[in-house]
């Protein structure tokens, strides 16, 4: 639960009241100041404005006003609050909403059209949405768009029920997306209704059971054994491909996502001393710490020895940053050339015709290299890692919330949970 109230902090006779918004997120307490532009006096606030029944007629009048004013604000903030990120909260997102309320958005009518809202969507939550995320609301608008002009008429936010799903599934399908793109579109589509329905706005009362079945996607990551082929190619590599096999080496010992490790810079090493458990020596750690692109966390993880070297053989420094495409494109040219070739059943990007410029995942069977995506660091890290790093430990440096998330994550069943658990039973 959140909470707002309204300080007098000013020597001034007269001031605009500060805002300040509490709230327990994690079992921790925040409180976030901010100003607003309702102004009093400093004796009405001290003196009036708490009175249960002010005597002058004028006092009276300006305490109700004044009500009335906090009262807006406060469930303006309260409904920003709801609809909000708790970890992207601060200061200037409080003040952002604040200026929302004395600065609304032009548009009076909230949109009735799925299309047109997704546009709503994203202005109301601009000053808390990541670029990616507007980027993949675009996608979707622009895809619903074409189905707008398909079925010849609008698609309402209040028909957004079982006959839509099974026509957005059924297009879908004939545009060649895979299915677990279906499924997450539709959810994104759900919150857009539900998020509608918290405006005023109908919906169908089939939206909150709507949902589209989700494949279980082969799980690839690379071996031990292969990051072992990948370290000890042969073939002359070029500086592009060898830039490129370390920073694969270094996702696959630290765990974290291309948006993360691509920025990592020694800057954000430190040192600390630690002593050995058994043997009561001292020794260094290298412990890195960041902030999350996704999820905003501030992570801190020990550096692998692995890490380490190829720092070392790097003069101290980090390979340099390059675009998560050509480095996607780089690492599947270096697990070929270190002949990661096993046939591997997954799926890839490709044209849908000749020349087309339209790409679609294809599943079947491929060289385990052309599988290889930016993604496998983070997957190979959790695999490799798991029963050695306890599970609790592995999922704090992925950043998955819970175990059973994780496991989902790495492929792991009742039976392997099970199997996992014998070792300790004699």
């Amino acid at each position: 639960m959140a909470s707002v109230n309204f300080l007098y902090r000013s020597t001034k006779d007269t001031s605009s009241l500060n805002v300040r918004l509490l709230y327990r997120y994690n079992e921790k307490d925040y409180v976030i100041g901010g100003k607003s532009k309702l102004t009093v006096s400093k004796f009405y606030w001290k003196k009036i404005h708490l009175q249960k029944r002010p005597k002058d007629v004028d006092d009276a009048n300006l305490q109700v006003e004044t009500n009335n004013e906090i009262n807006k604000l406060t469930n303006h903030i309260l409904k920003a609050f709801g609809s909000a990120n708790p970890e992207k909260i601060d200061k200037r997102w409080l003040e952002n909403v604040i200026d929302l309320y004395y600065n609304p958005s032009k548009d009076e009518q909230i949109p009735t059209t799925i299309v047109e809202y997704i546009d709503f969507y994203i202005q109301y939550r601009r000053f808390e949405l990541k670029r990616t995320s507007i980027q993949k609301y675009t996608v979707i608008r622009k895809k619903l768009e074409q189905l707008q002009e398909q079925r010849k008429h609008p698609i309402y936010i209040k028909d957004i029920n079982d006959k839509f799903k099974n026509e957005f599934i059924a297009f879908y399908h004939s545009k060649g997306y895979a299915q677990n793109t279906i499924q997450r579109e539709l959810s994104f589509i759900k919150t857009f209704c539900k998020h509608a329905r918290s405006q005023g706005i109908e919906t169908s009362p089939q939206l909150d059971n709507l949902k589209a079945e989700k494949e279980k996607p082969p799980k690839i990551y690379l071996t031990t054994e292969e990051l072992e082929q990948i370290e000890n190619i042969e073939e002359k590599l070029s500086d592009s491909l060898l830039n490129a096999r370390d920073w694969l080496i270094i996702s696959c010992y630290t765990g974290q996502r291309v948006s993360d490790f691509m920025r990592f810079d020694t800057s954000m090493i430190r040192i600390e001393n630690k002593k050995d458990k058994f043997t009561g020596e001292t020794k260094q750690v290298h412990l890195l710490e960041f902030t999350q692109v996704k999820t905003g966390k501030l992570m801190t993880i020990p550096l692998f020895k692995k890490v380490l070297d190829i720092l070392e053989q790097r003069g101290g420094k980090f390979p340099y940053k390059i675009s998560s495409q050509r480095y996607n494109d780089f690492i599947k040219a270096v697990c070929e050339k270190a002949k990661i070739n096993t046939p591997t059943i997954g799926s890839r990007h490709k044209e849908t015709k000749p020349k087309s410029g339209n790409y679609r995942k294809k599943d079947g069977v491929y060289e385990k290299w052309e599988l290889v995506t930016s993604h496998i660091g983070r997957r190979s890290f959790a695999t490799n890692f798991y029963g050695k790093i306890p599970t609790t430990f592995l999922k704090y440096v992925t950043g998955h919330s819970t175990e059973a998330m994780f496991l989902n994550y790495i492929g792991k069943s009742n039976k392997d949970m099970a199997m996992e658990i014998s070792n300790y039973i004699e």
